[in-house]
């Protein structure tokens, strides 16, 4: 009887119940909802919520951009040196990653990507003083430049921009140059021109950026035609002819190293420039469409010349094309599509193999594994014919394809400002390290090999 009249009692009651307990927690959700912050977009910058999505997606990318340089850039010019070379070829990869690391959080993010003046940004975020955000809470306040992600993983993904650019340069010196006066020049190149000319192309209110209304010139770099490639391959001339020519200059000595480090390199690409896009929506998806399509054209139009030209395709070959084809699609990558990436990858296969196997030998300048006539060669290509090529409907802007023959010209002026201060930073800064410690290694340290000398380790 008793049980009968409990399950009785409960029949009745139970649709109360159940009536009761949706409208708490309709109610706990309705506080929870007005409580949260809302998400973060290009108008709402405070106390915000980042897209998870796309910070997923920008994380990959910092580490796949960072593989670029340890171990994709590391391997592929260790592969390229003579043996007893390969150790401070490597150690200068990995050096420069810890010390542009420092320099980034110091003063160079704050000088580079954020608002100050025309020619420099702020000191707002020196040494990181400022990152707001509250993990309980999800809760963080955007750079305006990434506005649906955390400012940290927006610092750190330009900070792997920072990184492979210095690295870049090495290429040039390779196998002559001081350790300590590497260190001293890629640390004052770093702030004195990497900083200031990522903030004309790319800082809010840079003379350059694009989306910068009072911009002297309008240019496109979507992700680094010009503040990466062409900024260290200028400088990488200038260091390549103020150092001299190496007095013994022998074959790669491991093509399979140069191998796997340009694969790093093609891989670790598609963080670079799918990346730039800086959320994980359509522009990324073409952005790294097109990086693939002009890497593989590249890569078979370097193999098709060298073996018309010396009677044999090379494993080193078809690697420094494919290298050369993304660095040619680069600037381009957010504003062509398909037919102008394969257009692009062509010239700048050719351009890059004239650039590195001709031009080299004919001005006599000793550019030891071709970072000029790689990345300032396919930069200077690729920032060009991203005047010509650029879609409005993929990237909001036209080019000459589509009649606006301007945005060539803006590109040629771009790549002329950045390519004359270039020049005269870097001339004075060699100047002046070489006046205090000196810029090259002794001729005994040189014939007997950097690594032993310079480091203490050789290779087996």
């Amino acid at each position: 009887m008793a049980l009968r009249s409990f399950a009785s009692l409960l029949t009745r009651f139970l649709p109360l119940l159940v009536l009761a307990l949706l409208l708490s927690i309709a109610a706990v959700t309705g506080v929870q909802a007005q409580d949260a912050p809302p998400a973060c977009d290009a108008k709402t910058l405070e106390a915000c919520t980042p897209s998870s999505g796309d910070t997923a997606w920008m994380m990959t990318s910092v580490a796949l951009v960072l593989l670029m340089t340890i171990p994709g850039l590391g391997l592929f010019y260790g592969g390229m040196v003579r043996k007893k070379n390969v150790g401070d070829t490597v150690m200068t990869s990995f050096a420069i990653t810890c010390l542009i690391t420092v320099l980034w959080a110091m003063i160079n993010y704050s000088l580079a990507f954020r608002s100050g003046n025309a020619f420099i940004g702020g000191l707002d975020r020196a040494f990181l003083q400022g990152i707001v955000s509250d993990i309980a809470k999800g809760v963080g306040n955007p750079n305006p430049l990434a506005p649906t992600i955390p400012e940290t993983v927006y610092l750190c993904f330009q900070m792997t921009f920072a990184i492979i650019t210095p690295a870049l340069i090495a290429g040039a010196f390779a196998e002559r140059m001081k350790f300590s006066a590497m260190l001293w020049f890629v640390g004052l190149w770093a702030t004195l021109v990497y900083a200031p000319v990522a903030h004309w192309v790319w800082g809010p209110d840079g003379i350059l950026n694009s989306g910068n209304d009072a911009a002297w010139v309008k240019v496109l770099d979507y992700a680094g035609g010009t503040v990466v490639h062409i900024n260290s391959g200028v400088a990488g001339l200038v260091c390549a002819i103020m150092l001299g020519k190496r007095r013994d200059m022998s074959p790669p000595h491991n093509m399979v190293l140069t191998f796997i480090g340009a694969a790093l390199l093609w891989v670790g690409w598609f963080g670079f420039n799918a990346g730039s896009a800086v959320t994980a929506g359509l522009q990324a998806g073409m952005a790294m469409t097109v990086t693939q399509l002009a890497a593989a054209m590249a890569g078979l139009t370097w193999m098709f010349v060298e073996w018309v030209h010396r009677g044999k395709p090379t494993v080193i070959g078809i690697c420094s094309g494919a290298v050369a084809g993304l660095v040619a699609i680069t600037p381009a990558s957010g504003f062509v599509g398909p037919a102008g990436a394969l257009a692009i990858g062509a010239a700048g296969g050719f351009a890059c193999y004239v650039g590195a196997v001709w031009l080299k030998h004919a001005f006599g300048y000793d550019d030891a594994l071709d970072a000029f006539g790689v990345h300032g060669v396919g930069g200077i290509v690729g920032a060009i014919l991203t005047g010509v090529f650029a879609i409005s409907e993929y990237g909001g802007t036209s080019g000459l394809i589509e009649g606006n023959a301007m945005q060539v010209l803006n590109q040629i002026e771009g790549v002329a400002i950045v390519v004359v201060y270039d020049v005269v930073v870097c001339f004075i800064l060699l100047k002046v390290i070489d006046m205090v410690i000196g810029l090259r290694v002794d001729p005994e340290i040189e014939r007997d090999g950097l690594d032993l000398a310079l480091h203490g380790e050789t290779v087996q």
